[in-house]
């Protein structure tokens, strides 16, 4: 009894790391260097003498004791500090929790079956038969009486619609959010067409990007929310249907998971090898795949790696600083081609240079280019309402010259903002902030059709001429 009692209360021992640590390393140790067989001291020889073969072949794997002691220091220390009957019982409890909380064939259900009898099977995402409305011309319809849309756009509804109005960047409504723990990014959207601050003047260029572009409001993408893995065919088909148009798909989500299909419907129209992403996040969303779902916002990137849509050379990530990845995932991340910048090269050069770099690697692409955009990338002073916040991150004044030039420079095919969660920020300074970063955009865009440079800044904004004194004080 006295054993079977310190038996279980190793394993509520170990059951208790592996909980706290199994979000933190699951997806960030995967990619740890080489594995390797740990050598252990001679003095611990008498007590690994007691174990079978199997036990010992387990303590010896690195790539399966790191769950419990990180490193082979902190794993002997552990041994050390047992007796004998103790290292016995604390090895069967680390290959029970394994055995515990891996998937075992008959035992667990791969997947859960959906009821495929109903008749409402995919009543969720049916649209409108064109039939049941009156006749109309194809072409974008401008709303009255205040209905709000993105942009006071005018609204399309159908493929139809974007080429006869010759639609340049059709905004898109993505309310998905059960990829994120936080149940309100699908209100997203909503709160996005109610908030002022895409349309109208541009202060700093004084271009009007409503003028400039022919933008339309394409309505909301039918999401089933019970299912992040069914909504991500959906919004891949829609995406793709209005880049199959020409126009620029600018989708308002929803959490990060959405990355997925957008990246991927962009794929099936430009090609493998031809899009680039710049990825504004906090984290770098290159979770490994240990998660049971195969697609939530804190794995998009490594989806579509998986799927061979992208490839880790086709990424430019922008702003990252939290807990994750470890040393060891940005090793991998650099094997994989990754062009990464986080908050700490922000520290040691300063934004600037980092924006400079970060520029001219997208120019060096000379790809066509998507922007995914988390708003969690903005430090949580100015983006309250978002699930996952992290101290330390770009301000706005940061954020809006980066997009705006990114948008100018490159040819943009593609640009979605996510994890924008309404409830959380009643002071609606998160839908301000937000916005704005889709203006620049839309200037950024507008101010490449008109053929200016990335740096434009219309000369009477940044000079009352007066007196001379910028011509005297040059910088």
């Amino acid at each position: 009894m006295k054993n079977s009692t310190k038996m279980f209360g190793v394993i509520a021992l170990v059951v208790a790391i592996s909980t706290a640590m199994s979000a933190a390393l699951a997806q960030e140790d995967d990619a740890e260097e080489s594995e390797a067989v740990v050598e252990f001291p001679a003095s611990l020889d008498a007590k690994l003498s007691v174990l079978t073969d199997v036990q010992l072949a387990y303590l010896k794997d690195s790539s399966k004791t790191r769950r419990y002691a990180s490193t082979t220091e902190d794993l002997i220390a552990a041994l050390e500090k047992r007796s004998a009957e103790q290292v016995v019982a604390y090895v069967d409890a680390m290959m029970w929790v394994e055995d515990q909380t891996g998937f075992v064939q008959g035992r667990d259900m791969a997947w859960l079956p959906l009821n495929t009898e109903s008749p409402d099977f995919n009543a969720w995402m049916v649209r409108r038969p064109r039939s049941f409305d009156p006749e109309r011309e194809p072409g974008p319809v401008s709303l009255a009486r205040g209905i709000p849309t993105f942009a006071g756009a005018p609204v399309a509804l159908t493929p139809e619609d974007l080429i006869a109005g010759e639609v340049e960047v059709a905004i898109v409504g993505a309310p998905l959010n059960m990829g994120s723990g936080w149940r309100d990014a699908g209100y997203g959207p909503l709160v996005m067409r109610t908030t002022g601050g895409m349309a109208g003047n541009d202060q700093y260029t004084q271009i009007s990007p409503s003028r400039e572009l022919n933008i339309v409001d394409y309505g909301d993408i039918a999401i089933d929310n019970d299912s992040t893995e069914r909504s991500m065919q959906h919004v891949r088909e829609v995406v793709r249907e209005i880049a199959e148009t020409g126009a620029i798909p600018l989708i308002v989500g929803g959490d990060h998971s959405l990355e997925y299909p957008n990246v991927a419907g962009l794929v099936d129209v430009y090609g493998k090898g031809n899009v680039s992403v710049i990825h504004f996040d906090a984290h770098h969303d290159v979770g490994m795949g240990d998660s049971p779902h195969h697609i939530s916002h804190g794995q998009p990137i490594y989806r579509l790696m998986r799927d061979n849509h992208i490839t880790g050379s086709d990424y430019i990530q922008v702003g990252l600083r939290s807990g994750g990845p470890s040393e060891s995932g940005y090793r991998w991340m650099q094997e994989q081609g990754f062009k990464y910048h986080s908050m700490a090269e922000v520290e040691r050069f300063g934004w600037d240079y980092v924006m400079q770099r970060v520029l001219d690697e997208a120019k060096r692409d000379g790809r066509k280019l998507h922007i995914s955009f988390d708003v969690d990338v903005l430090d949580p002073s100015y983006i309250v309402g978002t699930g996952t916040p992290v101290s330390g991150g770009l301000t706005p004044r940061e954020a809006i010259p980066i997009v705006r030039k990114l948008c100018a420079q490159q040819e943009l095919v593609g640009f979605d903002i996510v994890e924008i969660a309404p409830a959380l920020d009643p002071g609606y300074t998160t839908a301000l902030h937000s916005a704005a970063i889709i203006k620049a955009c839309l200037v950024g865009v507008a101010m490449r059709k008109l053929g200016h440079d990335i740096d434009y800044l219309n000369p009477v904004t940044i000079d009352h001429a007066q007196d001379n004194y910028v011509e005297e004080n040059p910088q």
